[in-house]
């Protein structure tokens, strides 16, 4: 039974669907060996489609404008399963194609390896998807790596005035690219590099390049090192917790989703990247992609070890770092957590205007750049 769809999607998707079998196993085997595979989960990819089912187990509105899928079991199976989750939005058939699949192998080191099935012809249904949906929405959401397909979707959100959500992973890269995309964009999602394998210095370049190209809000994502966050002068850096990975898949759609949901309910970009990271270290204690409840999801987020900094003069600054609850825990009304957080309010701008006093040559002989 499809759960309630009454309210009209604050989440819409705009991106392929396919559907996907998540193998997990210890390591991945040698060449032309074999793996005991421990668990096998079927779920609807891409990121586009896993944020609007996750967003959907967290009961907020969400609907999917996707790539047509064939006119077979595997593509009426992809539309049940949405509909299932109550994800809105009209999945079109065609007989042009097969249902194209992906196959996910996670080991327990958090890698993954996909083999998917992408094609132009796949691709180049977007162009005639209807894009009415997006009137009214809170966010729009799409990947970069769907190319200039999306770019008809994101000026329609443009034109309605719906802030555009993009995954561009390490497309930024590519100047060509980012100049593309950067005007369009309300919130960018990006990497290091492809394989997420770069230190805080390349974490803090691509921010730095991101901020001067122009975007509002830029997150940083660098697996198990967490994720570094700006917005205009704040910027936080928010650890991932330790844990035991299990399965990869999908822990930056799911990433994706925990901040969109923070946005969603209007909380802080502190909040939302506390809560974003917190949702996926906890997906990839297990296999599949079904989502932990809310409040699981907060009493992780409370914990986690959050770096604050500052951008000036071209070059970021830490300012301190300490541990600060969200604001709708369960001791938020206590007067020792209040004076605690005024405190560090205070605290923090203290050390702001210290910074914009003391002049560039002074100000390295108080912190040292972290970006040189």
């Amino acid at each position: 039974m499809a759960k309630s769809r009454s309210a009209h999607p604050a989440y819409v998707g705009f991106g392929m669907l396919t559907p996907v079998y998540i193998m997990a196993l210890d390591r991945l085997p040698k060449h032309n060996t074999g793996a005991i595979v421990h668990e096998v989960s079927e779920f609807v990819y891409d990121d586009a489609a896993i944020i609007a089912c996750a967003l959907r187990q967290w009961n907020v509105p969400a609907g999917m404008i996707g790539t047509s899928v064939g006119d077979d079991l595997l593509g009426h199976e992809v539309a049940r399963k949405l509909d299932e989750l109550g994800v809105q939005g009209r999945v079109r058939f065609t007989k042009k194609y097969r249902t194209p699949l992906e196959v996910n192998v996670s080991d327990k080191k958090g890698a993954r390896t996909y083999f998917w099935q992408r094609s132009p012809e796949i691709l180049n249904t977007l162009d005639t998807a209807d894009l009415s949906m997006l009137k009214g929405a809170g966010l729009m959401y799409a990947d970069w790596y769907d190319g200039d397909h999306i770019i008809r979707a994101m000026d329609e959100a443009n034109r309605q005035k719906v802030p555009v959500f993009l995954n561009l992973e390490h497309g930024h890269k590519d100047p060509k690219i980012l100049q593309k995309y950067a005007g369009r964009v309300t919130i960018c999602q990006a990497v290091t590099d492809a394989a997420q394998i770069g230190k805080k210095r390349a974490m803090l370049s691509v921010a730095k390049k991101l901020f001067k190209a122009g975007i509002q809000t830029a997150l940083i994502t660098m697996a198990s090192q967490g994720c570094l966050a700006v917005q205009g002068e704040q910027i936080v850096r928010v650890y991932a917790p330790k844990i035991k990975a299990v399965d990869a898949s999908g822990a930056g759609g799911t990433f994706s989703a925990g901040y969109i949901y923070g946005y969603l309910k209007g909380w802080s970009m502190e909040e939302s990247v506390r809560f974003a990271i917190a949702a996926a270290s906890l997906k990839v204690t297990r296999s599949g992609l079904k989502m932990f409840p809310v409040d699981q999801i907060k009493v992780v987020a409370s914990k986690l070890r959050v770096e604050h900094m500052v951008y000036r003069h071209d070059q970021f600054y830490t300012i301190k770092k300490f541990l600060r609850l969200p604001q709708e825990d369960l001791f938020a009304d206590n007067p020792l957590v209040k004076e605690g957080r005024k405190l560090a309010r205070e605290g923090r701008d203290f050390a702001e205007k210290l910074l914009l006093k003391k002049r560039p040559q002074q100000r390295r002989k108080i912190k040292k750049s972290l970006v040189e």
